[in-house]
C-alpha cells in the first residue's frame, strides 16, 4: 500500500526525490537577477547623477562653442581643445565627436570607476552580499552579472554622451554632409552610422576599466574605498602614460589608444591602433576578471 493510502505523511527521501530546476527555469532565474541589477543600479541617485554630469558635459562644450563663435572666428582656432572641435561650427555632428573625445579621458572612465568598485563592496558594505549568493545564484555567476551589468552601464553612458551632443549639435549648428579627416566628403546618414559606430568602440574601450574596477571591489568591504582606489588608478596610468621616459611601456596603458576611434573619421577606415586598443581591452578583461573571480570565489563572506 502506498503512504497516501495507509495515511502516512510524506518522507523526506520524497522531497529528496523531487526534479531539480530544468535549464529554462535557471535560465529564467539569471536572467531576473540580471534585470534586479539593472533595476538597481539605474534607480541608484549617483548612477542618475553620473549620467546626468555625463550628459550636461556636451551641452557646455557646444554652448561654449557657439558663444566663441558668435563674432565669426573659428573654435579652437589656436589647437587647443578636444579632436574635432574646430569643426562644430560647420556640421553638428562633430559635436557627438567632440563631446565623446572629451569625456572618454577623464568623465566616462571615472563614471565607469565609481559603478564597478562598488559593485561587489557596495553589496559587503551594505550587508547584502551574503544574501545575494543564496543558492542557486552561485557567486561565479554572480559575479558575470555584475561585470554585465557594468558594461551596460558603459553602453548606457556612452550613449547618453552621443544622444545628448547630437541633440545640441543639432540646435544650436546646421547639420549636413561632413568632411572626413582624410578630406573626402560623406553623408550625413553615413556620418549618423559612423557616429554611432564610434560611440560602440568608446564603450568597448571601457572594458579594461571595468574589470579593473571589479577586481579592486574583491579586495574590500568599502564601496567608496574600492570606487577611490579604481578613480586613482585610471589617473595614474594616464599619468603614465604621458612620461617619455616610459614610451616602451605605453602600448601596454589601457588609456594608450583611447582616441583611435578618431580613425573611423578616416577614407578608408584606419583600423591598426583601432584593432589594438580592442585587443588591450579583452586582455584587461581576462587578466583582471580571472583576478576578480580567483579573489571572489575563495574570499570569506561574513556581510
Amino acid at each position: 500500500m502506498s503512504q497516501a493510502e495507509v495515511g502516512m505523511p510524506k518522507g523526506r527521501g520524497e522531497l529528496r526525490a523531487q526534479p531539480p530546476q530544468t535549464e529554462s527555469r535557471r535560465t529564467t532565474f539569471y536572467g531576473t537577477l540580471f534585470r534586479n541589477e539593472l533595476r538597481t543600479t539605474f534607480r541608484r541617485w549617483r548612477t542618475l547623477a553620473l549620467l546626468a554630469v555625463l550628459a550636461a558635459v556636451p551641452i557646455l562644450v557646444g554652448i561654449a562653442v557657439k558663444i566663441e563663435t558668435s563674432d565669426g572666428s573659428a573654435a579652437g582656432g589656436n589647437g587647443a581643445g578636444p579632436a574635432f572641435i574646430s569643426q562644430i561650427t560647420n556640421n553638428g555632428l562633430f559635436l557627438v565627436f567632440t563631446a565623446l573625445a572629451a569625456t572618454l579621458p577623464f568623465f566616462l572612465p571615472m563614471a565607469i570607476g565609481v559603478i564597478a568598485g562598488d559593485a561587489i563592496a557596495g553589496e559587503a558594505n551594505a550587508g547584502t552580499l551574503r544574501y545575494l549568493l543564496v543558492a542557486p545564484a552561485g557567486r561565479t555567476r554572480l559575479l558575470l552579472t555584475k561585470y554585465a551589468t557594468v558594461m551596460t552601464f558603459c553602453l548606457v553612458a556612452t550613449l547618453v554622451v552621443a544622444i545628448s551632443a547630437l541633440t545640441v549639435g543639432a540646435l544650436l549648428f546646421p547639420l549636413g554632409d561632413l568632411t572626413t579627416i582624410s578630406g573626402t566628403t560623406i553623408s550625413f546618414t553615413d556620418g549618423l552610422g559612423r557616429a554611432f559606430l564610434i560611440a560602440l568602440v568608446v564603450a568597448a574601450s571601457l572594458v579594461g576599466v571595468a574589470a579593473l574596477g571589479l577586481f579592486v571591489s574583491t579586495l574590500t568591504t568599502s564601496g567608496i574605498a574600492a570606487m577611490a582606489t579604481t578613480v586613482g588608478l585610471l589617473i595614474t596610468v594616464q599619468i603614465l602614460d604621458q612620461i617619455p621616459q616610459l614610451d616602451a611601456l605605453h602600448p601596454y596603458f589601457f588609456s594608450h589608444y583611447w582616441l583611435s576611434f578618431a580613425d573611423l573619421m578616416r577614407e578608408p577606415v584606419y583600423w591598426d591602433d583601432l584593432t589594438k586598443n580592442l585587443g588591450l581591452q579583452v586582455l584587461y578583461a581576462v587578466v583582471f576578471g580571472s583576478a576578480a573571480w580567483a579573489r571572489f570565489t575563495t574570499k570569506d563572506i561574513a556581510s
